[in-house]
């Protein structure tokens, strides 16, 4: 425990943690066509990153596979990523536009042409929503806000009735803070930050309206980002750097758990490869076939390798996309019929308010939200509401929110034989529930405040952002498509670690409980698998 400790908090403190994770996915280091490894990762986001932590500190030569790039080299600008008011090539994975979740203001769209390339943000469009997702090394830990927020624990019992409680909350939960490197923001600093004037006006609103608010601790380093507000340091959550990556003081996982995976010296990370393929091996594990794409998103080489374990980790989508597929073309046919089902959106939809001219919100807003509102015990339309920043570098009287609620329904992930294509069955109807349990609470609000809805940012006339989602949960639920560690049925070997195995809802942020399932897996299949 000492050298697990000890490990993750080198990888937190940045420079030696870009150095690692640099030497793991060098050239060298890439994937060849015909290799054999003992295991084999596909993605990098929150359950991966997990997996290979686990299994190179069990002394096993680790690969994984990402589809986007490894976000170490600076463009012409001397950074990394861009930021949300300029947004370039850097934004968006492959496409020609922006598709900016707030992407209207006074009604007219306000997204801008780029260059296609392989960025750093996915808009994945199916019939009725657009999925965010984050493409590069440490998957969606790049893009998101950090909120670090644990379920609560009487609907976690419900959302994963087969899993242990009290080891989640005694252990699990514990050690994937631990290794995500949370932090909690000082409380005093909060009450006088420029920055946070925005998420005091809607907690005192909220307040005044019969509403209970809570702080979220977060993965950016909040001593960081007092210092961005002393001008002492660049500015990166205060540089309106959020949803396009961010260059300084978020605690992403290239920092934390890949880099701590690095540090073993038995991790590689071929970036920029887009797995095809999973079928049994003649030889014995599984053939794995992968494309590698250059950064228009051309394939420049097709390549087989054998590995005697896959860790399924390339997202809710990704996954579960990867399964269906592969069960229909015959290549892994005895998968469970529960693969594909059971996903859901968290309960995703946006809204905002306007506010009076003299209750300003502040022309400086930090990217990473600290408060919520926590309607949740509402057994009438449950909520969670983050009180989100719009940081558009000047003062527009606007109070954004991303309100997390329990929406029952659930969509299925299906193979289009005409296609060739795998479709989501979500359509855009059924987020009802969710903007109802929404609109009770910020109806609530409005009236008390005499405030209204802002009816522009979403399109033309539009209140509610609810053809969107930050949070794809389910296609592959634990102890439905899999057993109850994720071991995928009728595969020894083939295993699911991600968003896949949660059906649907977490009732907050959900990647504090991803990485802490994951921990939960990795360790009983470490324990009597390997």
């Amino acid at each position: 425990m000492t050298r697990r400790r000890t490990v993750l908090r080198a990888a937190v403190l940045g420079v030696p943690a870009a150095a690692l994770l640099a030497r793991a996915s060098a050239a060298g280091a890439a994937l060849s066509d015909g290799d054999h490894v003992p295991a084999l990762v596909i993605g990098t986001g929150y359950g991966g990153a997990v997996t290979a932590l686990r299994l190179t500190q069990a002394g096993i030569a680790t690969a994984m596979v990402e589809m986007g790039m490894a976000w170490t080299t600076a463009g012409s600008d001397g950074k990394v990523f861009c930021d949300m008011l300029n947004p370039d090539q850097r934004s968006y994975w492959l496409r020609t536009t922006t598709d900016q979740p707030v992407g209207y203001f006074l009604g007219i769209n306000v997204n801008k042409s780029i260059t296609r390339y392989t960025g750093v943000l996915d808009s994945e469009k199916f019939a009725g929503i657009r999925v965010y997702q984050g493409r590069g090394v440490g998957g969606g830990s790049l893009v998101n806000g950090g909120m670090a927020v644990v379920p609560k624990r009487d609907y976690f019992a419900q959302i994963l009735p087969s899993v242990d409680v009290a080891s989640m909350y005694d252990t699990y939960f514990p050690r994937a803070n631990a290794g995500l490197g949370v932090n909690a923001i000082d409380t005093a600093w909060f009450e006088t930050a420029d920055c946070y004037r925005f998420a005091r006006v809607s907690r005192d609103q909220a307040k005044a309206s019969g509403y209970t608010t809570t702080f979220l601790n977060n993965v950016y380093d909040f001593g960081y980002m007092k210092q961005e507000q002393a001008s002492t340091v660049p500015r990166s959550a205060l540089a309106s750097e959020v949803i396009y990556g961010n260059n300084y003081g978020k605690r992403s996982l290239d920092k934390t758990y890949l880099a701590a995976a690095a540090a073993t010296g038995r991790l590689s990370i071929t970036a920029q490869h887009v797995v095809t393929a999973v079928t049994p091996a003649a030889a014995g594990g599984y053939s794995v076939t992968m494309n590698q794409i250059d950064t228009s998103g051309a394939t420049v080489a097709t390549k087989t390798v054998r590995a005697d374990r896959v860790f399924f980790a390339a997202g809710s989508v990704g996954t579960s996309k990867l399964l269906v597929a592969m069960r229909a073309q015959g290549k892994l046919p005895d998968l469970p019929a529960a693969v594909g089902q059971g996903w859901g959106n968290n309960g995703n939809v946006m809204v905002a308010r306007a506010q009076h001219i003299w209750n300003t919100t502040g022309a400086l807003e930090s990217g990473m939200p600290a408060m919520g509102i926590d309607n949740w015990a509402d057994t009438a339309g449950p909520v969670f509401a983050e009180i989100a920043p719009f940081p558009a570098g000047t003062e527009l009287w606007i109070s954004l929110y991303l309100a997390i609620t329990k929406n029952p329904n659930r969509a299925a992930f299906t193979f289009n034989t005409s296609t060739g294509a795998v479709d989501l069955s979500w359509r855009t109807a059924q987020n009802q529930p969710a903007i109802d349990a929404a609109k009770r609470v910020f109806d609530k609000i409005n009236s008390a405040q005499a405030t209204v809805y802002r009816s522009d940012l979403f399109g033309s006339n539009k209140v509610w952002g609810d053809d969107l989602t930050y949070h794809p949960l389910g296609g592959c639920i634990l102890n439905q498509a899999t057993d109850n560690y994720g071991r995928l049925t009728g595969y020894p070997g083939l295993y699911v670690m991600d968003g896949s195995l949660i059906p649907g809802s977490t009732g907050v942020n959900p990647f504090v409980t991803i990485t802490a399932l994951a921990e939960r897996n990795i360790e009983k299949i470490l324990a009597t698998d390997i």
